[in-house]
């Protein structure tokens, strides 16, 4: 009875690691667009300076009157509707999203409700929290003694 010794390639285990998670990837549908029975969630990019919040969206074609934004709590939350292209076409391909949006997200630090401020200008849609006085960051100066 002959033996065989085969050579280990740990590599090999990686490259089929590999494989698997790029069928997985492949398999599992962008969720960036994301959507409930009527909902599409609206992705936002979010950053902050020393005096407020800044929230932005792209909206492409929607009107400012259409986009419904309210602030409670520490609730913030984003609504509207993205129009439907051509309706009388047949499309090769539709990748743009469309349909009604929605987004809520918690604001964790308190905001001057009074002075958030919304607006779109060529399909982006930028919501300006200002942060209230005691969320700002306070210099301390430090002294001798």
């Amino acid at each position: 009875m002959a033996r065989y010794l085969v050579r280990w390639n740990p590599f090999h285990e990686f490259q089929t690691l590999r494989h698997e998670m790029d069928h997985l990837l492949d398999e599992t549908p962008d969720r960036r667009y994301a959507r409930d029975d009527r909902h599409m969630r609206l992705p936002v990019d979010a950053y902050t300076t020393d005096d407020e919040l800044v929230f932005t969206a792209a909206v492409p074609g929607v009107n400012p009157d259409d986009v419904e934004i309210t602030f409670e709590g520490d609730v913030l939350s984003i609504k509207g509707e993205i129009p439907a292209p051509l309706g009388n076409v047949d499309y090769v391909t539709q990748e743009r999203p469309y349909g009604a949006f929605q987004r809520t997200i918690n604001i964790g630090i308190p905001v001057e409700q009074s002075k958030i401020a919304a607006s779109v200008e060529r399909g982006q849609l930028v919501i300006t929290l200002p942060k209230a006085q005691e969320a700002k960051p306070k210099t301390i100066p430090v002294t001798a003694k």
